[in-house]
Protein backbone atom coordinates (compact mmCIF):
# COMPACT_ATOMS: atom_id res chain seq x y z
CA UNK A 1 0.00 0.00 0.00
CA UNK A 2 1.31 3.66 -0.87
CA UNK A 3 1.14 5.76 2.14
CA UNK A 4 1.51 9.77 1.26
CA UNK A 5 2.07 12.18 3.99
CA UNK A 6 3.01 15.80 4.80
CA UNK A 7 4.30 16.21 8.57
CA UNK A 8 0.65 17.42 9.04
CA UNK A 9 -1.94 14.80 7.70
CA UNK A 10 -2.35 12.26 5.55
CA UNK A 11 -2.71 12.75 2.03
CA UNK A 12 -3.56 9.78 0.26
CA UNK A 13 -3.37 6.08 0.02
CA UNK A 14 -2.96 4.11 -2.89
CA UNK A 15 -3.55 0.10 -3.58
CA UNK A 16 -0.68 -0.69 -5.47
CA UNK A 17 0.25 -3.47 -7.61
CA UNK A 18 1.23 -6.57 -5.63
CA UNK A 19 4.42 -7.06 -7.02
CA UNK A 20 5.36 -3.24 -6.15
CA UNK A 21 8.83 -2.83 -4.01
CA UNK A 22 8.61 -2.68 -0.48
CA UNK A 23 9.49 0.42 0.79
CA UNK A 24 9.34 1.64 4.66
CA UNK A 25 7.29 4.12 5.63
CA UNK A 26 9.26 7.54 6.51
CA UNK A 27 7.98 10.46 8.27
CA UNK A 28 6.49 10.23 12.23
CA UNK A 29 3.02 10.61 10.40
CA UNK A 30 3.72 7.91 7.18
CA UNK A 31 4.73 5.39 10.44
CA UNK A 32 1.98 6.11 12.87
CA UNK A 33 0.00 5.65 9.70
CA UNK A 34 1.71 1.98 8.70
CA UNK A 35 0.75 0.83 12.68
CA UNK A 36 -2.59 2.18 12.91
CA UNK A 37 -2.95 -0.05 9.00
CA UNK A 38 -1.06 -3.08 10.92
CA UNK A 39 -3.43 -2.76 14.04
CA UNK A 40 -6.61 -3.29 11.80
CA UNK A 41 -4.91 -5.63 9.86
CA UNK A 42 -4.73 -7.49 13.53
CA UNK A 43 -8.02 -6.51 14.65
CA UNK A 44 -11.37 -5.38 12.19
CA UNK A 45 -12.70 -2.92 15.21
CA UNK A 46 -9.67 -0.46 15.03
CA UNK A 47 -10.70 2.65 14.68
CA UNK A 48 -8.53 5.13 12.90
CA UNK A 49 -7.03 8.44 14.78
CA UNK A 50 -5.36 10.38 11.98
CA UNK A 51 -5.56 13.86 10.66
CA UNK A 52 -6.32 13.79 7.27
CA UNK A 53 -6.13 16.43 4.33
CA UNK A 54 -8.95 18.16 3.13
CA UNK A 55 -10.14 16.71 0.10
CA UNK A 56 -12.94 16.04 -2.40
CA UNK A 57 -15.62 17.70 -3.57
CA UNK A 58 -19.17 18.62 -1.28
CA UNK A 59 -21.22 15.81 -2.65
CA UNK A 60 -17.84 13.35 -2.21
CA UNK A 61 -17.60 14.72 1.21
CA UNK A 62 -21.33 13.89 2.41
CA UNK A 63 -20.36 10.53 0.94
CA UNK A 64 -17.37 9.94 2.69
CA UNK A 65 -18.67 11.16 6.15
CA UNK A 66 -21.84 8.25 5.46
CA UNK A 67 -19.34 5.51 5.09
CA UNK A 68 -17.39 6.15 7.85
CA UNK A 69 -20.74 5.81 9.89
CA UNK A 70 -21.38 2.31 8.38
CA UNK A 71 -19.87 -0.68 11.03
CA UNK A 72 -16.81 -2.47 10.49
CA UNK A 73 -18.41 -6.49 9.34
CA UNK A 74 -21.48 -4.45 7.87
CA UNK A 75 -21.97 -3.09 4.52
CA UNK A 76 -24.54 -0.94 2.75
CA UNK A 77 -25.61 -0.76 -1.19
CA UNK A 78 -24.66 2.15 -3.44
CA UNK A 79 -28.46 2.25 -3.87
CA UNK A 80 -29.35 2.53 -0.11
CA UNK A 81 -26.70 5.17 0.75
CA UNK A 82 -28.03 7.38 -2.41
CA UNK A 83 -31.22 7.07 -1.28
CA UNK A 84 -29.67 8.35 2.26
CA UNK A 85 -28.04 11.03 0.62
CA UNK A 86 -31.03 12.02 -1.77
CA UNK A 87 -28.83 11.17 -4.83
CA UNK A 88 -27.75 8.17 -7.70
CA UNK A 89 -26.27 5.00 -6.71
CA UNK A 90 -23.45 5.87 -9.78
CA UNK A 91 -22.60 8.81 -8.15
CA UNK A 92 -22.61 7.26 -4.94
CA UNK A 93 -19.71 4.92 -6.67
CA UNK A 94 -17.93 7.96 -8.25
CA UNK A 95 -17.76 9.18 -5.01
CA UNK A 96 -16.31 6.51 -3.13
CA UNK A 97 -14.15 5.57 -6.39
CA UNK A 98 -12.46 9.05 -5.43
CA UNK A 99 -11.57 8.23 -2.15
CA UNK A 100 -8.04 8.60 -1.11
CA UNK A 101 -8.19 7.43 2.24
CA UNK A 102 -9.53 3.81 1.72
CA UNK A 103 -9.94 1.79 4.16
CA UNK A 104 -9.51 4.53 6.89
CA UNK A 105 -12.74 6.14 5.14
CA UNK A 106 -14.20 2.75 4.36
CA UNK A 107 -15.61 2.49 0.54
CA UNK A 108 -15.27 -1.19 0.70
CA UNK A 109 -18.33 -1.31 2.96
CA UNK A 110 -21.14 0.06 0.18
CA UNK A 111 -21.54 -2.95 -2.30
CA UNK A 112 -24.18 -3.73 -5.18
CA UNK A 113 -27.38 -4.88 -4.68
CA UNK A 114 -26.61 -7.94 -6.83
CA UNK A 115 -22.95 -8.53 -5.60
CA UNK A 116 -19.26 -6.86 -4.92
CA UNK A 117 -19.41 -3.56 -6.99
CA UNK A 118 -16.53 -2.08 -8.13
CA UNK A 119 -13.49 -0.63 -5.72
CA UNK A 120 -10.96 2.09 -6.74
CA UNK A 121 -12.78 2.62 -10.68
CA UNK A 122 -12.51 -1.12 -10.85
CA UNK A 123 -14.54 -3.74 -11.63
CA UNK A 124 -12.12 -6.35 -13.40
CA UNK A 125 -13.03 -9.00 -12.16
CA UNK A 126 -9.69 -10.74 -11.93
CA UNK A 127 -7.89 -7.35 -11.21
CA UNK A 128 -6.53 -7.07 -7.45
CA UNK A 129 -8.50 -4.01 -6.51
CA UNK A 130 -11.86 -6.58 -6.35
CA UNK A 131 -9.38 -9.10 -4.65
CA UNK A 132 -8.50 -5.86 -1.90
CA UNK A 133 -12.22 -5.35 -1.51
CA UNK A 134 -12.82 -8.53 -0.97
CA UNK A 135 -10.31 -9.29 1.43
CA UNK A 136 -11.43 -6.33 3.56
CA UNK A 137 -14.91 -7.15 3.46
CA UNK A 138 -13.90 -10.75 4.72
CA UNK A 139 -11.67 -9.66 7.38
CA UNK A 140 -14.57 -7.45 8.62
CA UNK A 141 -17.25 -9.99 8.43
CA UNK A 142 -15.30 -11.64 11.25
CA UNK A 143 -16.65 -9.07 13.92
CA UNK A 144 -19.87 -9.74 12.42
CA UNK A 145 -19.84 -13.87 12.87
CA UNK A 146 -18.47 -12.96 16.29
CA UNK A 147 -21.27 -10.49 16.72
CA UNK A 148 -23.87 -13.06 15.87
CA UNK A 149 -25.23 -10.72 12.68
CA UNK A 150 -24.37 -11.36 8.87
CA UNK A 151 -23.68 -9.05 5.96
CA UNK A 152 -26.44 -7.08 4.44
CA UNK A 153 -25.20 -7.63 1.11
CA UNK A 154 -24.46 -10.97 -0.18
CA UNK A 155 -21.29 -10.97 -1.97
CA UNK A 156 -19.21 -13.34 -5.06
CA UNK A 157 -17.69 -16.23 -3.74
CA UNK A 158 -14.53 -15.91 -1.72
CA UNK A 159 -11.20 -16.18 -3.42
CA UNK A 160 -7.68 -15.79 -2.63
CA UNK A 161 -5.93 -12.42 -3.27
CA UNK A 162 -2.82 -11.25 -3.48
CA UNK A 163 -3.54 -7.99 -2.97
CA UNK A 164 -0.94 -5.60 -1.62
CA UNK A 165 -2.95 -5.00 1.36
CA UNK A 166 -2.67 -8.63 2.61
CA UNK A 167 1.36 -7.40 3.55
CA UNK A 168 -0.16 -3.92 5.60
CA UNK A 169 1.78 -1.52 4.61
CA UNK A 170 4.71 -2.95 3.03
CA UNK A 171 5.16 -0.69 0.38
CA UNK A 172 5.11 2.17 2.36
CA UNK A 173 5.88 5.67 0.91
CA UNK A 174 6.48 8.77 2.84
Amino acid sequence: MGLFCSQDAVQHLAYLPPDTALVPPAGALCRELAAQLQAYAEDPSHVFDLPLTAAGTPYQQRVWALLRLIPPGRTRTYGDAAAELHSAARAVGQACGANPFAPIVPCHRIVARGGLGGFAHSTAESGYLLGVKRWLIQHESRLALAHGTTLLATLDSPRESSATFGRPCGGAHG
